[in-house]
């Protein structure tokens, strides 16, 4: 948080340390104390903090992401990101001036959809997923009343956010409900000599020849061969990178670019963040090459996802 913060961004987002966001691994995430610190320490530097609370309660007990949201709006956070219907009703109804965020979770991706959530709750924000390309984000933005909000650098999910079930097919554990996908407890490696091979819980997922960068197996990441050609099925294991489209995305309507820093460390966010600060506050190309962040990215490698996308 704090090298977010120190790296110029505008706004920081986070969750507790609980099933209430869909970053629930041991060790990361937020207490409450540690809450109200960030929230000082951002305000203090201009900075806001949004606090995801973007899974779906467990049913009948509701309480857990009801506490999520009175404590954030206790505390003073500066917007709150939903994905759950219920949720977004209770926040409405209780904390009518807390600014609300639709997470990228609840998949919202054509106007109508978005034309719901803000007559229903007073969006003013929607996360778009990742599925849109910049021609569609334009049309889109052209229909909608709310600010916008892309992906620009991080990790690709499987293209519906929100529809995600495999991870509880084969751990028990999903995103949607556990804040949990391909639970370090359920990854193992195993050298058999000729090859690495990544398993995840009783599936393997990859195999890769001695030398090959080894990525972690997340079931929407995993390699097949089929007819003799061996490929991804749904997605490679690279990073999304699209610091060259940065004024494409300006001219579509985007309101706000998110950099994904959960499960990262400070040197990768800051550095991140700073090579993202300098490209848009640019006076003469905001479009900035940022290869030097291809040392961050998974595989070494970059791709523009759907933004780009030729293969509809």
């Amino acid at each position: 948080m704090k090298a977010a913060v120190d790296s110029g961004a505008d706004a920081v987002y986070l969750g507790f340390r609980d099933a209430t966001n869909a970053r629930n691994f041991p060790g990361l995430n937020f207490s409450r104390a540690e809450l109200e610190h960030a929230i000082d320490y951002a305000h203090d530097r201009n900075c806001k903090i949004f606090l995801a609370i973007n899974t779906f309660p467990e049913a009948g007990n509701a309480a857990p992401w009801h506490s999520a949201v009175d404590d954030g709006a206790a505390f003073g956070v500066d917007a709150i990101i939903l994905a759950d219907v219920g949720l977004l009703a209770y926040t409405a109804s209780k904390h009518p001036d807390l600014r609300r965020h639709l997470s990228v979770q609840a998949s919202a991706s054509n106007p109508e959809a978005i034309r719901f959530y803000q007559e229903e709750f007073d969006v003013k924000r929607v996360v778009l997923p990742r599925v849109l390309t910049l021609p569609e984000i334009s049309a889109l933005n052209r229909e909608i009343q709310v600010e916008s909000e892309v992906f620009v650098f991080g990790g690709l999910c499987v293209m519906a956010e929100g529809r995600c079930a495999l991870s509880s097919y084969v751990t028990g554990q999903s995103p949607n409900t556990n804040g949990v996908c391909s639970p370090a407890c359920a990854v193992r490696y195993e050298d058999e000599g000729d090859r690495l091979v990544s398993r995840l819980a009783d599936f393997t997922i990859n195999t890769f020849a001695p030398g090959e960068a080894a990525g972690y197996p997340t079931l929407c990441k995993g390699r097949f061969i089929a007819n003799g050609k061996t490929s991804y099925l749904f997605e490679d294991p690279v990073s999304l990178n699209a610091a060259t489209m940065l004024q494409d995305l300006a001219a579509a309507g985007v309101s706000g670019l998110k950099i994904e820093g959960r499960q990262r460390g400070k040197a990768y966010v800051a550095k991140v963040v700073t090579s993202f600060r300098r490209s848009i506050d640019s006076t003469h190309d905001s479009n900035v090459e940022v290869d030097d962040l291809i040392s961050v990215t998974e595989g070494q490698r970059r791709t523009a996802g759907a933004y780009d996308k030729t293969w509809r």
